[in-house]
Order: structure tokens, then C-alpha cells, then sequence
């Protein structure tokens, strides 16, 4: 298995991933669409889940977020939820491209932020067959709430104005720093299991990593809500797989999400805390994923 570098067109932006082939023989395969989560890059441990998939009979087409890693885009390290969601429809488009992929079994997977888009998008697109959702921000109103004291809330929506009224002018967008040593201090992700994850990965693993994001990415993700379209997900099979200690994005929205969606759908409860998803639970998580996808998108 021998991955390569691709790149496609997305709305006049180019996007950049990696595309990992099941097999060299010549014939179409089912093929998983994947990308990361809030301010993540690829080399964050996508790699490896696309592994798991490629040595399973899968193909796995990987990419960067726009605006972030590989990717072109700007303003660099904004995110918006609802274009992100339109990027994943532009993968699949590119995906139904190559003669590797069977145009027929196409599955989609996220984790945490890219967890909640692929709720949308399987819901949205019906090219999609399967959807696993992993650590998923179901619902970003509540799950901003929180994770922001509420005292802090209307500092926040003051900044948010602020920031609008100088875009209108035309001055730079204000930013802020995804994680923080200090929880109380400003950033995007105020969890002390955010720092350590993004900053020793940052550290070792994705020097393409940057701790900052636009602010109006906050903003954006408190208006983003995908459980609202969980319901519309069936007939497609959906697997929801939320961590039990999950303080990032709690695991009972997750589980209150699930309550809303229609068969066919499963859930598993993976041990631990959000980030362990990619560390400690990876066998159980990267596992799961694959046997629901070689369920569903085999002959």
C-alpha cells in the first residue's frame, strides 16, 4: 500500500490530502473520505486511521481542511463549518473521479468537528453509503456554553461584534489561540486534555500545526448545530462512536443526538477522554470504524 499526494479544485480553492489505494489491481474499491477536525491537520493521526482502512480492503482519501495545512485558502486558519461541509461533497465529487474508486461505496468518517460535518453531509449527499462519526461536536451552540464560563460570554459577543465592524473596514481578522496552558486564558478549545493533545502533537507528529484560529471561527462554531440534521441521515447506516469522558464535546449530546437518529444506527462508547480516540483507544476506534464500513460498503 503506497499512498500518493493529490490535489483537487474546490470552489476555486485547491485542496491538498493524501490518497491511500486498498489494492494495485487495477479495479474499484469502496473508498472512505475523511478529514480533521477543529484547526487539525492530516498528519494528526489521519494517517494512521487510513491505514487501518487501506489494509482492510478500503480505500481512504485524506485532506486538509481549506485554509489549513496543505490547502490553499483564506484568510488562513478560518473555519467555517458549513464550507467545510461543502468541501467534503467536493472530495467525494473528486473521489468518484479516479478509477480506483467505486463510484457505488462511498463512506465518510470525522472525528470531533469533521464528526459533526459528516452527520450533515451523509444526511445532504446520497452518494454516501456509510458514516462513522467519532468524538462528534453535535451541537456547537450548547457545546460552546459549555465550555465558556458564562461570565465570559458576553466578553466574547463583544469581540465577536468588534471584529466584525473591522472586517467591514477592511483590517485583518482578530485571532486567537486554539489551546492555552491557562483554561481561564482566551483560546478556542479551553480544556486542559486540548493542550496537551494539540501541543504535543504540533510538537512531534504535524509541524503544519498552528495554535491560532480567526475568531470568527468561535463565532461560527457556536452557530453550528448538525444534530439537527441526525434525523435525516437514515437510510444510511450511521455509527456514532462518542468517548465516555468526553469534556471537549460532551459525550451526553452525543448520546442525546443518537436518540434522534433512525435505523439503520449504532453506537459504541469508546473508553477514555476525546483525545484518546487517536492514542489509547485507537485500536478499538480505528476497528469499530472499519468493520462498519466493510459491513456496509461490501458487495
Amino acid at each position: 500500500m503506497q499512498r500518493r499526494d493529490i490535489e483537487f479544485d474546490a470552489e476555486g480553492v485547491t485542496l491538498r490530502g493524501w490518497f491511500y489505494p486498498s489494492q494495485a489491481d487495477g479495479s474499484s474499491h469502496p473508498t472512505i473520505v475523511m478529514a480533521h477536525g477543529y484547526s487539525a491537520v492530516k498528519e494528526q493521526y489521519l494517517d494512521k486511521c487510513a491505514e487501518v482502512f487501506a489494509t482492510s480492503g478500503l480505500n481512504a482519501l485524506v485532506f486538509d481542511n481549506r485554509n489549513f495545512g496543505d490547502s490553499d485558502g483564506h484568510p488562513r486558519q478560518e473555519i467555517d463549518p458549513w464550507q467545510q461541509v461543502r468541501d467534503y461533497r467536493h472530495a467525494i465529487t473528486y473521489a468518484t473521479t479516479l478509477p480506483e474508486v467505486d463510484v457505488e461505496r462511498i463512506g465518510v468518517w470525522g472525528s470531533s468537528y469533521s464528526g459533526g460535518h459528516v452527520l450533515v453531509v451523509s444526511a445532504l449527499d446520497r452518494r454516501v453509503k456509510a458514516v462513522v462519526s467519532q468524538g462528534p461536536l453535535v451541537d456547537g451552540y450548547q457545546n460552546l456554553r459549555r465550555l465558556v464560563r458564562p461570565d465570559f460570554l458576553g466578553g466574547f459577543r463583544s469581540q465577536f461584534d468588534a471584529d466584525r465592524l473591522n472586517r467591514f473596514k477592511g483590517e485583518p481578522p482578530a485571532m486567537v489561540p486554539v489551546v492555552d496552558e491557562d483554561p481561564l486564558a482566551p483560546s478556542a478549545l479551553p480544556t486542559p486534555d486540548s493542550y496537551e493533545w494539540f501541543t504535543e502533537s504540533g510538537n512531534t507528529i504535524a509541524p503544519n500545526w498552528k495554535n491560532t484560529v480567526t475568531l470568527r471561527s468561535v463565532e461560527m462554531l457556536g452557530e453550528y448545530v448538525p444534530a439537527d440534521f441526525i434525523e435525516y441521515i437514515s437510510p444510511t447506516p450511521l455509527l456514532l462512536l462518542p468517548a465516555v469522558n468526553d469534556v471537549l464535546t460532551p459525550t451526553d449530546l452525543a448520546i442525546a443526538a443518537f436518540e434522534r437518529a433512525h435505523a439503520p444506527k449504532r453506537i459504541e462508547i469508546l473508553p477514555g477522554g476525546h483525545f484518546d480516540i487517536y492514542t489509547e483507544a485507537f485500536e478499538q476506534s480505528s476497528s469499530l470504524a472499519k468493520d462498519w464500513f466493510v459491513e456496509h460498503l461490501s458487495n
